[in-house]
């Protein structure tokens, strides 16, 4: 499954990247800001972050976001587990 997912995004990775490689040189700035660049600058802007956003996938950024988190996790619940005979027994005490 995640090696599919992987392919769909190198897919689009390249078809955003032919995208932008066919547009930017059709953008015509030259003649100040009309209408038209500003649209052919916004939709640039987004076919990057498109381009961003697959790039961010493929290189596994949230897969050591992801094992960063769960090492804080197995921390966390080690130190509670830990703590939790200290509470069992001091309430033992107050009894």
């Amino acid at each position: 499954m995640k090696k599919r997912s992987k392919l769909k995004h190198s897919i689009y990775l390249l078809l955003a990247l032919a995208m932008l490689v066919y547009a930017l040189p059709r953008i015509n700035f030259s003649g100040g800001w009309t209408w038209a660049s500003g649209f052919g600058a916004a939709w640039a802007v987004f076919a990057f972050l498109i381009i961003g956003s697959h790039l961010h996938y493929l290189l596994g950024v949230d897969e050591e976001k992801q094992r960063a988190l769960e090492r804080i996790r197995k921390a966390k619940l080690q130190q509670w587990q830990l703590k939790w005979p200290e509470e069992t027994q001091q309430r033992q005490e107050n009894v």
